[in-house]
């Protein structure tokens, strides 16, 4: 793909690198000189020196044939702005960092419909390690209301039970299985075993529940 990143701070910076690793086209628009000038020295990108809120800067980074353009400021209003511009040139997909919750909806109401908060996500990341401490690592899946949690079998209960007796449910699923060092798709009669880890999709709004049922 092509994409096309206003921002090369942290978030920026990070995201591009990423992107470039993993074989896409990516186009960093930042208005820092001295940022320009790391963005260079780190990225294998074209980086273009000049304002994202700008017609014609939009214009020089070909916004006309990306793919993905991300307003990845500091700047809530400069992101909503350029996005606004963006959506001038028919790019399939626009997505904004928003650094003040209290703007989302601002970016919703003109059609911006992927508003993401770095910030917010990782204070809730966070969060979970603190009150979930049995929980190997998650991921939050889709808009926030599902997540795919890697659990340590300890529940008694459970140990001996095949796949198939325990999911799904309305609230879970029990995704994947991870036997010596390998990802497997269980099969319903797979016999789950004390310490056995799996990856396990459940609604938010249910982690506490399902959690309990294997720990």
């Amino acid at each position: 793909m092509y994409v096309v990143i206003m921002g090369a701070g942290r978030v920026g910076l990070t995201l591009a690198n990423y992107l470039v690793t993993s074989g896409n086209d990516v186009t960093v628009i930042e208005s820092n000189n001295g940022l320009c000038s790391e963005a260079a020295a780190n990225l294998d990108a074209l980086i273009i020196c000049g304002n994202g809120t700008n017609t014609k800067t939009l214009e020089d980074a070909n916004i006309s044939d990306a793919d993905v353009f991300v307003a990845a400021t500091g700047f809530d209003e400069a992101n909503l702005l350029s996005c606004i511009l963006v959506k001038d040139y028919d790019v399939s997909k626009i997505i904004a960092r928003v650094s003040n919750p209290d703007h989302e909806e601002a970016f919703k109401k003109v059609g911006i419909d992927y508003v993401i908060s770095p910030e917010l996500t990782a204070a809730g990341y966070l969060e979970k390690l603190i009150n979930r401490p049995k929980i190997a690592d998650l991921i939050v899946v889709g808009k926030g209301n599902a997540e795919l949690l890697d659990i340590s079998i300890q529940n008694s209960r459970v140990v001996g039970k095949c796949v198939g007796d325990l999911s799904p449910t309305d609230d879970y699923i029990i995704a994947a299985i991870h036997q010596n060092g390998e990802m497997r798709i269980p099969h319903d009669d797979w016999v789950l075993k004390k310490d056995e880890k799996i990856s396990v999709l459940v609604k938010t709004t249910a982690v506490k529940k399902v959690t309990s049922v294997f720990i």
